[in-house]
C-alpha cells in the first residue's frame, strides 16, 4: 500500500513525503530497503537532498543504485561538496563503485574546482579498473578542460579507444566553451576523416562548430558546416539556426543575419536578443534599439541576455538617458530572472565611463547592492584609459591588484594612462611592479581567414609563408595613404622613445599585416575580415579607414570590444569607440 502511494505522490510535494516516511517508521517497515529506495527517490526528485541524506544514513547497508542516486542528486542540485564528502565516507566503507558511480563523482570535482582532488579521483578511478568505460573517460576529459588543463584533456582524449560520437561532441563542446575554438576546428576535421562508420555528426556537432567558426571570425568554413550538414539530412533545428546566426554577427555579417532572421520558420527568445547583442557589437545601435521594441509589441518577453544587448547598444552610441531607462526598468521587475547581474552592471559602468561621466560612473560602482567584480572595475578603467583620468585610474587599478592581481591587462592599461599622461616615470613603476609579480602582458594577434584556413599575425612578425609578399604589399599601401594625408597616431605607442622609433612601430602592428595579407590573397568583391584578440589602437584605426578609401575594399575589424565597419574611409563607430 505505502509503495503505491510513494508512486501516485507528486515529487514536488516534499511535504507529504515525509509524512509518508513517518508513517514508513511507525509501521516498522522502515527495514524494507525498497520503500526507503522509493522514498528517497522522490525526495531527490522535489529537490530535498538534506532529508533525502538523513533517510539514506538510517538505511542499512543501502545498495550501489542509492548511492549513485545521491551522487546524481547532489549534482543535478549544484551541491558538489556534499556529493565529495559522500564519495568519502563510500571508501571508507569499502563499497565498491560501479560504472555509474564515476561520472557523477568526476562532474562534482569539476563543480568545486580543485585540480587536486580531481587528479586523485582520476588515480581512484584508473585504479578502480573504469578508466577505459567511455562515459568516465568523457568525463574525466570535461574536468581537465574545465580546470585548464588542456594537455591533459587532449593526452587523455587521443588515449580513448573506440571513442563514440558523444564522447567527439563533448570534447569540442568543451574546446569552444573554454576558448580553444581553433583546437575544436582541428578535432572537428579530425572526426570527420575517422574511418570508423559509427562516428557522423550531428546537431550537436553543428552548433558547437557554428560557434567555434563565430569565435574565431571563419565566415566561409561556418557556410560550408552549415551547408554540409544540409546536405547530409542532420535536422537545423532552431537551436541550430540560432547558432548559425550569432555566427554570422560574431563574423560582422549583419546583412545575411538579418535575411536568415527573417526567414527563420521558428523564432524564440534567443533568436532575438542573439540579433540585438549582434546588431549592438556590430555598432548598429538605432537597428537594436528598434528590434527590441519590435519584439515587445510582438509579445515575445525579454530575458536578461536581452537587456544585456539593450544595454550595449545604448554604451555603444552614448545614450545615456535610454540607458538608464532601461537600467531602471530592470531594476523595478517584479520577475527575479530580469533583475540586474553583474553583467548588467558592468554595462551600465562602460555606458557611463565611455560617454566620458568618469565620477558618476565611479559613484554608480559604490551604490551598487552587489559586490563590483575585476569585470565592473575593469570597465570603468577602460574608461579612464579612453578619457585619460589618471588620478581615478590610479584609484581603481590599486582596487584590480587586489581583486584580480594575476590579470595583467589593468595593469597594462594603467600603465598606458600613465603613458598618455606623459608621465614617464610613473610608467616605469607600474612595469617594475608587473615585473615582481610576475605578470605578463597579453600578446597582441590578428587573424584573418583565407582558403579554408585562419592566419595569424603578431606585430613584426614574419614567420607566415607570405611574409615577403605581405610587407611589400604593406609598404606599397603605407607610401600611398601617406600622399593621401595619413600621418602615424603615435600616441598609440606607449613608450618613452624618438617619434621615428615610435612610427617604425606602428607600422607593423598585427592588424596592418592582416590587412595587407587580406590585401593580396582576398578577392576584390570581399570584405577583408580582421579578428583582433585585444582592443586596436587609435593608428591602426586611422589607417583601416584609408584603406578602405584607396582600395575602395570593405574592411570589417573585430576587437576585444565591438566591430568596426571600414568603408570608403568612414567607420560604423563614428568614432565614438
Amino acid at each position: 500500500m505505502l509503495s503505491k502511494l510513494l508512486l501516485r505522490t507528486s515529487s514536488s510535494k516534499p511535504k507529504q513525503l515525509k509524512k509518508i516516511h513517518a508513517l514508513v517508521l511507525t509501521s516498522g517497515l522502515s527495514v524494507k530497503n525498497s520503500l526507503l529506495t522509493q522514498l528517497i527517490e522522490n525526495l531527490i526528485l522535489a529537490s530535498d537532498m538534506c532529508y533525502a541524506r538523513k533517510v539514506f544514513d538510517e538505511m542499512h547497508k543501502p545498495r550501489i543504485f542509492l548511492w549513485n542516486t545521491l551522487f546524481k542528486g547532489y549534482v543535478k542540485n549544484q551541491l558538489p561538496f556534499e556529493s565529495f564528502t559522500l564519495y568519502k565516507k563510500m571508501r571508507d566503507l569499502d563499497v565498491r563503485p560501479d560504472e555509474f558511480t564515476y561520472p557523477y563523482v568526476v562532474k562534482a570535482i569539476s563543480q568545486l574546482g580543485d585540480l587536486s582532488c580531481g587528479s586523485s579521483l582520476h588515480a581512484n578511478v584508473v585504479k578502480n579498473g573504469f578508466d577505459c568505460l567511455g562515459i568516465v573517460a568523457t568525463e574525466l576529459v570535461m574536468m581537465y578542460m574545465k580546470f585548464g588543463e588542456l594537455s591533459s584533456a587532449e593526452v587523455l582524449f587521443e588515449s580513448m579507444q573506440g571513442k563514440d560520437l558523444v564522447a567527439w561532441n563533448a570534447f569540442i563542446a568543451a574546446c569552444v566553451q573554454t576558448g580553444n575554438s581553433g583546437l575544436a576546428l582541428d578535432y572537428y576535421r579530425k572526426m570527420c576523416a575517422d574511418d570508423d562508420d559509427d562516428v557522423r555528426f550531428d546537431s550537436f556537432t553543428v552548433v558547437s562548430m557554428l560557434s567555434a567558426c563565430g569565435q574565431l571570425g571563419c565566415l566561409e568554413i561556418g557556410k560550408e558546416i552549415y551547408d554540409r550538414a544540409r546536405r547530409e539530412g542532420i535536422d537545423c533545428n532552431v537551436i541550430v539556426e540560432n547558432a548559425r546566426l550569432d555566427m554570422y554577427l560574431k563574423c560582422g555579417s549583419t546583412e545575411a543575419a538579418r535575411v536568415l532572421f527573417e526567414e527563420m520558420r521558428e523564432r524564440n527568445v534567443v533568436s532575438w536578443s542573439t540579433m540585438i547583442v549582434g546588431y549592438a557589437m556590430n555598432g548598429d545601435s538605432e537597428e537594436a534599439l528598434v528590434l527590441f521594441a519590435t519584439m515587445q509589441n510582438e509579445g515575445v518577453r525579454p530575458n536578461y541576455v536581452t537587456f544585456l544587448g539593450v544595454l550595449s547598444a545604448c554604451s555603444h552610441a552614448g545614450l545615456v538617458k535610454e540607458g538608464k531607462r532601461c537600467f531602471d526598468l530592470m531594476a523595478r521587475s517584479n520577475d527575479k530572472s530580469l533583475q540586474p547581474r553583474k553583467e548588467h552592471y558592468a554595462c551600465m559602468v562602460d555606458l557611463l565611463g565611455r560617454s566620458g561621466l568618469l565620477e558618476e560612473a565611479y559613484e554608480f560602482i559604490k551604490e551598487m547592492p552587489l559586490e563590483p567584480d575585476a569585470g565592473i572595475w575593469g570597465a570603468l578603467l577602460g574608461a579612464c584609459a579612453v578619457h585619460r583620468g589618471v588620478e581615478l585610474g590610479k584609484k581603481v587599478a590599486d582596487l584590480l591588484v587586489e581583486t584580480a592581481p594575476d590579470i595583467g591587462a589593468y595593469q597594462v592599461l594603467l600603465s598606458n594612462i600613465y603613458a598618455a599622461a606623459g608621465k614617464w616615470d610613473c610608467v616605469d613603476k607600474v612595469r617594475s611592479e608587473m615585473r615582481k609579480l610576475g605578470t605578463r602582458k597579453v600578446a597582441a594577434y590578428s587573424s584573418v581567414e583565407f582558403d579554408g584556413k585562419i592566419h595569424f599575425f603578431n606585430r613584426g612578425d614574419r614567420s607566415h609563408p607570405e611574409s615577403k609578399a605581405v610587407y611589400e604589399k604593406l609598404e606599397e599601401i603605407l607610401k600611398k595613404i601617406r600622399d593621401m594625408g595619413y600621418v602615424p597616431e603615435t600616441c598609440s605607442v606607449f613608450h618613452d622613445v624618438e617619434v621615428e622609433e615610435k612610427e617604425s612601430s606602428l607600422s607593423h602592428h598585427s592588424e596592418k599585416l592582416a590587412i595587407a595579407f587580406g590585401l593580396v590573397n582576398g578577392r576584390a568583391e570581399q570584405p577583408i575580415r580582421v579578428m583582433k584578440n585585444l582592443r586596436t589602437c587609435d593608428d591602426c584605426h586611422i589607417f583601416a579607414k584609408f584603406v578602405s578609401r584607396l582600395t575602395s575594399r570593405d574592411i570589417i575589424m573585430r576587437d576585444k570590444n565591438r566591430f568596426h565597419h571600414f568603408r570608403n574611409g568612414v567607420c560604423s563607430c563614428r568614432e565614438f569607440w
